[in-house]
């Protein structure tokens, strides 16, 4: 699971199922599930504290950025076509990459980056699944 600290639970919500997902809420907290995982969406105070950690909610780039792979080009405009109409902002569109891909950005409503990425060396499976090549095969 990848849970993601948010600064308002039903806005965040809102944003992710204009995206298409569809979220379950279980005290305060929703679940997404993404293939074979979740997203899970709460408090940033509320994760903060649960982690020890002070929140000094400094703005900014927090480091971390979460890739959602697709199959195709095409995809990866389609893609981050939906997430500007569902309010995200478009920090990068996209763009070829230095792999031999193709790439662009978006960020959600609590500042989250999100990479939508081509990349013909990762297999995308039919549930949307990646797997990562053997680097060292010839």
């Amino acid at each position: 699971m990848i849970t993601l600290g948010v600064a308002d639970v039903s806005r965040a919500r809102a944003f992710y199922e204009r995206l298409g997902w569809r979220g379950q809420e279980a005290e305060e907290t929703v679940f997404f599930q993404a293939g074979g995982m979740a997203v899970v969406l709460w408090a940033r105070h509320k994760l903060a504290g649960d982690a020890g950690i002070e929140d000094r909610d400094a703005g900014g780039f927090g480091g971390l950025a979460l890739a959602h792979n697709v199959r195709s080009r095409v995809e990866v405009d389609g893609v981050l076509a939906e997430a500007a109409s569902a309010g995200a902002a478009i920090t990068q569109p996209a763009r070829e990459t230095f792999y031999g891909g193709y790439a662009g950005y978006f960020t959600d409503p609590d500042g989250h980056a999100w990479e939508v990425a081509y990349n013909p060396g990762f297999a995308v499976g039919p549930d949307g699944s990646i797997t990562v090549p053997d680097f060292g095969a010839s």
